[in-house]
């Protein structure tokens, strides 16, 4: 006679996620293998997510990969190995993508608030402060703003509110009126036929006015057709309504001669 081995055949009718082992002839037990729980018969694969969140961070996702294996990965707005997960500070990175003349404050995951500081106005993306501030941030404006630093002419950094007419960068720069004008003395009443005082002007309301008067006192008339805005019937206003906290800024593409 012969021993009857139990685990010869079906795998001794164990799970084939289990090992058959031998114990007394005719006698078998059932072991699920690794990564497998049950009673031999029946294994189910253990998911480590469903305990303690698999070994994770709290603010990490655990996945399961195979049996009693996963992966942890920081959910977002954290970062680390997912084993340990810390909090990334979205306005600790180019400050959080608001301007940089606003505040930026973390709020709740993912998320933050931009304020605009004190003295500057905007949606906290992009802030403004007073239009002589404003003026060499653009390049369209920023020889304009040349030419008042070179002459002290401060008049527009005032409380306002003013409406000011700037002639592109490159009018400036190409006009040879220009020298003259500065070699004669008279630049500075130029530019001063440029700015109104005591007026915040956006293009509407420019639209049903047909005179203003300057700073250097004489009148600028308006004129409105074809969907334009033209300034003594010559410089037409092809960017408008650049808000500052004292007034707003358009810009021309000609220069106002009193």
């Amino acid at each position: 006679c012969s021993a009857i081995n139990a685990c010869e055949s079906s795998n001794g009718g164990c799970s084939a996620k289990a090992e058959c082992r031998r114990t007394t002839p005719g006698n078998r037990v059932c072991v699920c293998n690794a990564g497998y729980t049950g009673d031999g018969i029946v294994c189910i694969e253990i998911n480590p997510c469903l305990e303690n969140n698999g070994g994770c961070d709290r603010n990490a996702e655990c996945t399961q990969t195979g049996p009693n294996q996963a992966v942890c990965n920081c959910l977002k707005g954290y970062s680390g190995d997912g084993k340990r997960c810390t909090y990334i500070s979205l306005c600790s990175q180019n400050n959080g993508g608001c301007s940089e003349f606003a505040i930026c404050n973390d709020t709740e995951l993912t998320e933050r608030t931009c304020t605009c500081k004190p003295n500057y106005i905007g949606d906290g993306f992009q802030c403004r402060g007073n239009i002589f501030q404003e003026l060499p941030r653009n390049s369209n404006t920023s020889k304009f703003y040349f030419h008042l630093e070179a002459l002290s002419i401060k008049d527009i950094a005032g409380p306002g509110p003013f409406t000011l007419f700037v002639p592109r960068t490159d009018i400036l720069n190409s006009d040879p009126r220009v020298k003259d004008w500065i070699a004669k003395g008279v630049m500075a009443q130029i530019l001063r036929y440029h700015m109104v005082g005591c007026a915040n002007l956006l293009y509407n309301d420019l639209t049903r006015i047909t005179n203003i008067t300057s700073l250097h006192g004489d009148l600028i008339h308006i004129s409105y057709s074809q969907n334009s805005l033209v300034l003594n019937d010559k410089a037409e206003i092809i960017v408008s309504d650049a808000v500052g906290t004292n007034g707003v800024i358009h810009v021309i593409n000609q220069i106002l001669v009193p």
